[in-house]
């Protein structure tokens, strides 16, 4: 049985305990963790030696856009399941925030998922932006600020924006309510799968128009909050991400590359004009597989074999990848004057091993059909393969927090080498905020806040709980909703 860090059994989902690969917290030696990415058949940069203070790689500052980080880590967007229901964030969404702030990185990727509308919302709880929670969204962004300000002094090198995003096909915006999908294109397996009416759910080229017009508005009010970007989200099986993927969508959102990327294009336009001092990012799944499914033992598998023609980046096989397109999308958005991109890659819906490496699946998930390290080697290949495509543009990666005590070694060496030019950290921020800041001042790592890849963040929103660490973070083992996580978890493993 594992155990957190005060003795407590930890209980997983209903795929037990199973540990298939090396646990990471095993390899405790640079020399085992070098073998066992070998062994793996893949490899990831590494610096034995972590440099700290204004002489590492990773207190550089990195430039996009006019604007300045200070350092090279950044904090990605994550969705708690805790605003309001009307969209406001709460005490606990302040609480993240404010970690974020404390964290001492120095960009702050949209720090939330925010919806520019209610039918695009991901979830019940999920922050909307419009007038009447414009007010509480500004605090919140103050609240980090005020917190970077406090802790290390200069806030002029700290950039914050804001992810707008519309949910498509994974839309839930209502409690008791089930996925009210808005979807791009009718899609064989993910209708099937999340059981979706297509003639009802099918997004109109007029509806996707007056969508844009959302877009607009919602970055023109995160500006009056204090934004200094923000990012058009297309990532993650989501709206944005789906219309990359409509090869077969009539009409002038869909087939050719220009139609599929028009939607972007369009907003990006449209926010320029009514928004000229407002900048922009992208935050892009560059490649995707087909879904997934548990096989009789738990362990993931393709859900239908044969050719598969959906997958954003993929070369058509369903489980390969095509940076082709991704490649000319960079160029797009260089081209419109974008620099700023967030790689990341799948649906945590239908192929959470790509997207988001784990030891332990999520509730409604499956067991890694690989070990995860490979997962991560596999997006940071291909971040770096798209860097050196488009070294003029600023990339930050995604996938990190699996690597656990080894991520300051692996983060550092892929920027040294110009493979990507910041680190972005999700899970890891929830159990540990301040692992930038103890990087770049040389201190250790504090192992027992490390991330572990439980999976409860994840496995306690689809339980209808709040997210957040509540295997390592006393402030949410001591909330009732840990316990209700827990009753939740021994329903799901009968």
């Amino acid at each position: 049985m594992i155990k957190d860090p005060s003795g407590s059994p930890i209980l997983f989902t209903a795929w037990g305990n199973h540990l298939k690969y090396t646990k990471v917290s095993k390899l405790d030696s640079a020399e085992k963790f070098l073998e066992h990415i070998a062994s793996l058949g893949t490899s990831l940069p590494f610096d034995a030696g972590l440099q700290s203070g204004d002489d590492s790689p990773l207190a550089q500052t990195v430039r996009f856009n006019n604007r300045v980080a200070g350092n090279r880590f950044c904090i990605l967007p994550m969705e708690g399941w805790d605003g309001t229901t009307e969209g406001k964030p709460t005490d606990l969404t302040v609480r993240r925030w404010r970690n974020f702030g404390l964290s001492g990185a120095k960009l702050v990727w949209g720090g939330e998922a925010v919806a520019v509308r209610h039918d695009g919302r991901a979830n019940p709880r999920q922050l909307l932006i419009n007038d009447a929670n414009l007010t509480a969204i500004e605090s919140m962004r103050n609240c980090l600020v005020d917190a970077h300000s406090n802790a290390f002094g200069n806030t002029d090198d700290l950039s914050v924006g804001l992810q707008l995003t519309h949910s498509g096909r994974f839309a839930r915006p209502n409690p008791d309510s089930g996925l009210q999908p808005r979807t791009a294109y009718a899609h064989p397996l993910l209708d099937r799968k999340f059981h979706v009416d297509t003639g009802s759910a099918l997004l109109s080229d007029d509806e996707i128009k007056v969508l844009i017009d959302d877009f607009v508005l919602a970055a023109a009010l995160a500006y009056q909050a204090g934004f200094e970007w923000v990012d058009i989200k297309h990532c993650h099986g989501y709206l944005g991400h789906e219309l990359l993927s409509g090869y077969d969508r009539p009409g002038e959102f869909g087939g050719s590359f220009a139609n599929r990327t028009r939607f972007l294009r369009d907003v990006v336009a449209a926010i320029r004009s009514e928004v000229p001092n407002l900048q922009m990012g992208v935050r892009v799944s560059v490649f995707d597989f087909i879904p997934y499914e548990p096989a009789p033992d738990g362990t993931g598998r393709p859900s239908a074999d044969g050719e598969y023609r959906y997958a954003w980046g993929g070369d058509g096989t369903g489980t390969g990848i095509n940076l082709d397109e991704p490649d000319r999308f960079m160029k797009l958005l260089n081209d419109i004057g974008i620099q700023l991109v967030c790689t990341t890659a799948g649906s945590p819906y239908y192929c959470p091993h790509i997207q988001r490496p784990a030891a332990f699946p999520p509730s409604d998930g499956y067991l890694p059909p690989e070990d995860p390290l490979v997962g991560v080697a596999r997006q940071i290949r291909a971040t770096s393969q798209l860097k050196s495509m488009n070294p003029g543009m600023t990339f930050v990666g995604s996938g990190y927090s699996y690597l656990q005590d080894w991520l300051p070694n692996v983060a550092q060496a892929a920027v040294r080498l110009g493979m990507v030019d910041s680190v972005g950290l999700g899970r890891m921020v929830l159990s540990y905020p301040e692992l930038p800041a103890d990087v770049l001042s040389g201190k250790p790592l504090r192992r027992k806040r490390v991330c572990r890849t439980f999976s409860d963040c994840t496995t306690a929103p689809r339980k209808g709980i709040v997210s957040g660490c509540f295997p390592l973070d006393d402030f949410y083992k001591n909330r009732p909703e840990h316990d209700l996580l827990r009753e939740a978890k021994k329903s799901s493993a009968k």
